[in-house]
């Protein structure tokens, strides 16, 4: 299966008042899975006239607005206009082919993506006629829950521990959080959950 693995760095957590600053994303098909360096990747930085967000996010992506203040011409700029336009484009370059009403539709995987990052996308001009998510999307969280012990979903920076990642903290940068959704998703590949369940037999 093809899956798209995106993230977004914003300026708050409201959709409605808050901005998306990063959006990254990653093209995955794990019936040939390659090298995360050589995944096709999509980038961009998001310029608004004005910012609106909170103390905490825009100190948490202080380096974006350094990016967003240089004068020199970066291909990765764009408007909020532009994004999904771009984005599309993208997609269609890899082969990803519109329904019938001419929209990209796309199964997308990140942490949170259902009820934190879709919310970004549908404010967004275009979404849902040039691109739109599939309503099943992958969470990594559910592939690492402990359902014994936990009593919410895991982090991501315990679903790296959990998968004996190195670096286990979240760099909050768009394009590693999208690489790192699916380096945590690849184990469950050849041996999906369902499969596991089977073969450990009835609990005793």
């Amino acid at each position: 299966m093809r899956y798209l693995s995106l993230d977004l760095e914003t300026s708050g957590s409201n959709p409605l008042r808050h901005q998306i600053l990063e959006l990254a994303a990653v093209i995955e098909d794990s019936r040939h899975p390659l090298p995360l360096a050589e995944l096709p990747a999509f980038r961009r930085v998001v310029r608004h006239p004005e910012y609106a967000g909170t103390a905490g996010a825009i100190a948490l992506n202080a380096r974006l607005f350094q990016e967003l203040a240089q004068k020199t011409p970066n291909p990765e700029l764009c408007g909020p206009a532009e994004l999904l336009p771009q984005l599309r484009e993208f997609l269609l370059a890899h082969h990803f082919r519109p329904d019938k009403k001419d929209c990209v539709a796309v199964t997308m995987a990140g942490k949170n993506i259902a009820v934190f990052d879709l919310g970004f996308l549908q404010q967004l001009p275009g979404y849902g006629t040039l691109v739109r998510a599939e309503p099943a999307m992958l969470d990594p969280a559910a592939f690492y829950l402990n359902w014994r012990k936990d009593s919410r979903l895991p982090t991501m920076s315990i679903c790296k521990a959990r998968a004996r990642f190195d670096d286990r903290e979240v760099a909050h940068e768009a394009l590693a959080d999208a690489l790192d959704v699916v380096r945590l998703l690849r184990p469950f590949y050849e041996l999906p959950v369902y499969q596991q369940v089977n073969e450990a037999g009835p609990e005793r």
